[in-house]
């Protein structure tokens, strides 16, 4: 397995529902911004990749297991890292806690395409700086 990343997030109202309670999909949205942000920590962004290397990264499965609910103004932490790469795509772990306590576990087939969204090889910064 690769490095590990956290990101840190605050649950906001407008992440819940009417009992304070985080509504499922948006842990799609706080796992797609911990991607993010561990793009951005090895110093890369989306934009950059695109720009520089002809590169997107595209979600082609997750796997989502919804162990706990998040509460409004809970402090989340997510954890990801990579747990197998190919020439094309990666496979990518992710969870989200809450202190020690287990919220989601997540694992995504992450696909390296170009701006024609045809598969192309991972950029070597990319691999190098996340293993």
């Amino acid at each position: 397995m690769s490095k590990e990343f956290t990101h840190e997030i605050k649950v906001y109202y407008e992440d819940t529902d009417s009992g304070g309670v985080v509504y499922y999909s948006n842990y799609l949205k706080y796992l797609e911004r911990a991607r993010t942000e561990m793009i951005n920590s090895i110093g890369l962004s989306n934009k950059k990749l695109l720009d520089e290397y002809n590169t997107l990264i595209i979600v082609k499965s997750c796997n989502i297991e919804y162990i706990k609910s998040a509460k409004l103004e809970d402090k989340l932490q997510i954890f990801s890292s990579i747990e197998l790469f190919s020439k094309a795509s990666f496979i990518m772990i992710q969870y989200i806690k809450r202190g020690n306590e287990l919220i989601i576990k997540a694992k995504l087939k992450l696909v390296t395409v170009n701006e024609e969204g045809k598969p192309t090889k991972i950029p070597k910064v990319l691999e190098k700086n996340l293993n």
